[in-house]
């Protein structure tokens, strides 16, 4: 979605303005041709977003007035007031089939008990996170009437969203997408477990959010370290060199309560090829509570691995969580 900013006729007269400054709002263009500034230096496609960025805020914008990710067209000019776009969630909003949930849900837990019972685990020892993001509160308080009490969203925002509508419900919900700085502190107030703290600035900063936000007790955020097990670009998490570091300081920090560890693995069809995965994984958490000793040992008590596809694999690896999706509330919204 683009920025819609009002026509301002001194920019469209003044000279020949390049491509990309056509493209810039009209306080932003007319900043540089006020300063002379005639020509833009060259500038390639891959570092537009970012200059367009900067620009805004030069012109008094502020960073929360835009999102880059949403950016697909050029800015359009038009007359009027200055408008910015609304950031909203992609929630799914078709009517729920309970039937097919239900069902769905069935499916799981006879697939989740074969899992369990070929590595010699007791069912009640693995937590089922329905991953719920995109999907509408509708969906979610269906699923809760099936007896899901664990939900997973990816988004700060689209769970503020939807949040309110799930007040009264018994759950716990967790975040189990990147996390970014900014929003350390909204992801404290509103959700039940961090399941992706990757890196020693953001733990800290949800150590003072939730340090603010809970004042009047002395409660902990729980939290668990994503670990990046291949390097994928479009993957988070902390790298297996610097997984001690990062825990030897959460460890520090008074309000947050480390309980273990989460991984997405690459994907890949065949769930046999996700084995070593999980496996260099569950190693992870081993070698952990003995470079922590026994004072530590409840840190690592949770693994979470394992999605639709390869969850089963995961529980005969070590899974004590599974985050499951699609297989639930069928395909998202592209």
């Amino acid at each position: 979605m683009g920025i819609s900013l009002a026509h301002d006729s001194s920019v469209a007269d003044a000279g020949a303005p390049s491509p990309f400054r056509a493209h810039l709002p009209f306080r932003v263009a007319s900043s540089l041709h006020s300063k002379g500034g005639s020509r833009l230096p060259p500038i390639g496609p891959h570092y537009r977003k970012q200059f367009r960025a900067s620009a805004l805020v030069a012109a008094g914008f502020s960073r929360a007035d835009f999102s880059l990710s949403q950016e697909k067209t050029p800015y359009i000019p038009h007359r009027g007031k200055p408008t910015l776009p609304t950031p909203h969630a992609n929630i799914r909003s078709v009517p729920v089939d309970k039937d097919a949930l239900k069902s769905n849900l069935a499916s799981i837990q006879e697939r989740v008990a074969r899992a369990a019972e070929r590595s010699g685990r007791p069912v009640e020892g693995i937590a089922f996170v329905a991953v719920s993001k995109t999907f509408s509160a509708e969906a979610i308080r269906a699923a809760h009437e099936l007896g899901l009490r664990h939900f997973g969203e990816n988004r700060v925002q689209e769970f503020d969203s939807k949040r309110q509508a799930l007040a009264d419900l018994d759950a716990t919900f967790h975040l189990i997408g990147h996390l970014q700085g900014n929003k350390a502190r909204r992801a404290a107030e509103i959700f039940d477990i961090i399941d992706s703290v990757d890196s020693i600035a953001l733990a800290r900063k949800l150590d003072a959010a939730w340090a603010e936000h809970r004042k009047a007790d002395a409660s902990k955020l729980p939290i668990l370290i994503e670990v990046q097990l291949a390097a994928e670009e479009s993957k988070f998490g902390v790298t297996e060199a610097d997984l001690p570091n990062l825990i030897e300081a959460i460890l520090q920090l008074p309000r947050l309560e480390l309980r273990g560890l989460m991984a997405i693995p690459p994907f890949l069809e065949n769930p046999e090829r996700v084995r070593p995965y999980f496996q260099r994984l569950r190693q992870l958490r081993e070698n952990m509570r003995q470079r922590f000793g026994a004072a530590a040992a409840d840190s690592f008590r949770e693994l979470s691995m394992g999605m639709s596809h390869d969850f089963e694999v995961a529980i005969e690896e070590g899974a004590t969580q599974i985050r499951v999706g699609t297989a639930l509330f069928g395909a998202r919204v592209p």
